[in-house]
């Protein structure tokens, strides 16, 4: 029912382990996932090999050498062998409780985006994936682990058909997680947050040092430049808190709070340009009261979110 598909970096080291940790984590997935590993970096091949699933080694970069999002969207649901696309970064590790919302989702609407704030934790070897591998990692994670920033998404599970064009984001730089969820309310998609339903473990790990994080702010480089230059035709930085619903026990539920009812009145002049005067009033309003509300944790600092 389901393609989960990814952009390896080289399988060496302590990214090479957490890597066959996620994607080990995936075969377990029931019912099965097919599983496409996308780019031709160091490993890729035989890991692709290795656990048995689809390896793609052509994809689009940039100058830089980086791939480009757009072009792991457009084959993968061109060589997807199911409707449903799940693009998930490739240090991510999931459990079943993943599929069960995806399924009752499936079962809700025929066309939504299901995202979440993954979990961050420490993970330094290969990991035994015995019979209670499931549980003993939750148990760890919940004890030690904390939970990501709404501004950073680490899995966009869609139905083919939803984007349109998708600009040349790189993958792993700022603000192209921000733009998926922007296009699908843009084009009148429903956005679930699975937060509550879905425990995905993001294995916390170094980065390039022109990545790093100083002081709470990603050190600029061109490519994060030129990702949030792209980012900016949308106006404003959109995250979880724009999402539509939040998965509950019960399912999908409108989000009454109010984090998520500032949110909606000051993302309406971005989403309904054409209503003009009305909604950009809106708009200010929620500009001036901005500083209040991060203040009082009722809405993002977005400066800071562009550096996520």
């Amino acid at each position: 029912m389901l393609t989960l598909f990814t952009i390896p970096k080289t399988f060496t080291g302590h990214i090479g382990i957490i890597q066959r940790n996620a994607i080990k984590s995936w075969t377990l997935l029931r019912p099965h996932c097919e599983i496409i590993l996308l780019g031709d970096d160091e490993g890729t091949a035989d890991v692709a090999r290795e656990f048995a699933v689809r390896h793609i080694a052509k994809i689009a970069r940039n100058e830089f050498g980086t791939p480009l999002i757009n072009d792991a969207f457009r084959m993968a649901e061109k060589l997807s062998n199911h409707d449903f696309c799940c693009f998930i970064n490739s240090d991510i590790i999931l459990m079943n409780d993943f599929m069960e919302a995806a399924q009752r989702l499936t079962r809700w609407k025929e066309y939504f985006l299901m995202v979440g704030r993954p979990w961050n934790f420490r993970v330094n070897e290969l990991l035994d994936f015995g019979p209670a591998w499931g549980f003993q990692l939750r148990m760890q994670v919940r004890t030690r682990g904390e939970l990501r920033s709404v501004a950073a998404i680490d899995y966009f599970l869609f139905r083919r058909g939803i984007w349109g064009d998708i600009p040349p984001f790189a993958i792993g730089r700022p603000g192209y997680d921000n733009w998926l969820i922007y296009r699908a309310r843009s084009r009148k998609v429903s956005v679930v947050d699975a937060t509550q339903a879905v425990m995905a473990v993001h294995q916390n790990h170094e980065y390039p040092a022109h990545l790093q994080v100083a002081n709470g702010v990603r050190r600029n480089s061109p490519e994060a430049k030129q990702n949030l230059e792209l980012v900016a035709g949308s106006s404003r930085i959109f995250t979880l808190l724009d999402a539509t619903h939040l998965m509950t026990s019960e399912g999908p539920k409108r989000p009454f709070n109010w984090r998520h009812l500032c949110r909606r009145f000051t993302c309406l002049p971005v989403l309904y340009p054409r209503f003009g005067l009305p909604l950009k009033l809106l708009a200010m309003a929620g500009d001036v009261s901005r500083p209040i509300r991060v203040r009082l944790g009722l809405t993002l600092n977005e400066k800071a979110a562009r550096h996520e």
